[in-house]
């Protein structure tokens, strides 16, 4: 008579497990896999070892019921339907990464969605005991979607935003005025005279409004007056960015140079600037802003004015996961010089 082997059904180490093997009780375990200093180091490395022997890992959904925290942050990325695939905002993920690495520099996992005005919004991870903040990310061109989270902010105090365009929330900013000057004054010292603004402000109040306030103001200090597009279709910041370019350049074939206020409007600039076989920078100079990498690729490589994002990232961090009070927060800004400005 045979018998058939018996199924075993492998059963999940548990904490219990560990402190037996280790010599210790099941509370030191937990104390030691936290990194509690109430744990002694010696301690610490044979439970730790023990774990490793026993392919013991910390179940994560009990721990976060115990000490009330998920060690996760949420970042939402608003998009319109000019940025999806393929045409996503590029920087959008740029300052994403900054975020997950000084996410993961602090231990806490990262947790994103992608989402459309015309989707349905959600924000209320932390209720729902997903994260312990959340992190917006957009453009002022996100206007409803911006109400719908301002809302939620004034009930919750762990939501942070980038790109707001309202003023009472919490939010991080590039230094936009700051930057404007700078991309406006580099070009006036490299000689050019007839500096033209791209970027829309219909959108009312925001980043893109700041840079023109910069542009504006270096200008007036040099006795200079601005020069805008008259209008903006639309579309993505490429498109926009070449409608502007010719708007301009058609009205008055003398200007010698164009502060784009996103890159991705000023690589629409350089495709048009191409087309009508104006030489970059030569004839005209460019200078965008975002410090996007595909500057680095473009032709000629984008001069550009950059954020600093691993210090936006660490602020927005603080904001979100800390709690931190300050309401507002500026990052410093600077030049990138490339090739789309003569040299000095």
């Amino acid at each position: 008579m045979s018998s058939e082997p018996s199924e075993t059904k492998a059963t999940r180490v548990t904490s219990f497990d560990v402190a037996e093997r280790a010599g210790v009780n099941q509370s030191t375990v937990s104390r030691a896999l936290a990194g509690s200093p109430q744990v002694t180091p010696a301690t610490r490395e044979r439970v730790l070892a023990v774990a490793r022997e026993l392919g013991y890992t910390v179940d994560q959904r009990a721990s976060g019921l115990r000490t009330g925290r998920t060690d996760t942050v949420a970042v939402v990325i608003l998009q319109g339907p000019e940025d999806k695939a393929p045409s996503g905002n590029p920087f959008y993920f740029e300052l994403l990464g900054s975020i997950c690495e000084a996410a993961s520099a602090r231990g806490l996992e990262t947790l994103v969605s992608l989402q459309s005005e015309d989707g349905r919004l959600s924000g209320d991870y932390v209720k729902r005991g997903q994260a312990d903040g959340t992190i917006v990310i957009g453009s002022a061109r996100h206007s409803s979607a911006w109400t719908y989270f301002q809302q939620l902010q004034r009930s919750t105090g762990n939501l942070a935003f980038w790109g707001s365009p309202f003023d009472d929330a919490r939010w991080v900013r590039s230094d936009n005025h700051g930057g404007g000057r700078i991309a406006t004054s580099h070009l006036l010292d490299r000689g050019y005279r007839k500096i033209a603004f791209v970027g829309p402000l219909g959108t009312g109040p925001g980043q893109f409004a700041e840079r023109f306030a910069g542009y504006r103001e270096a200008l007036a200090e040099r006795g200079a007056q601005p020069i805008e597009a008259s209008i903006y279709p639309d579309g993505d910041r490429k498109s926009q960015g070449y409608h502007a370019a010719r708007d301009m350049i058609e009205r008055d074939g003398s200007i010698d140079a164009f502060f784009a206020a996103s890159d991705r409007l000023a690589f629409g600039v350089l495709d048009y600037l191409k087309e009508i076989g104006r030489d970059v920078p030569e004839d005209v100079g460019i200078v965008g802003f975002d410090g996007m990498s595909a500057g680095t690729i473009s032709s000629p490589p984008l001069t550009t004015v950059a954020p600093d994002l691993a210090k936006a990232a660490e602020a927005l961090l603080r904001m979100a996961i800390d709690g931190e009070t300050s309401v507002t927060q500026r990052v410093n800004v600077k030049l990138i010089e490339r090739a789309s400005v003569r040299p000095a």
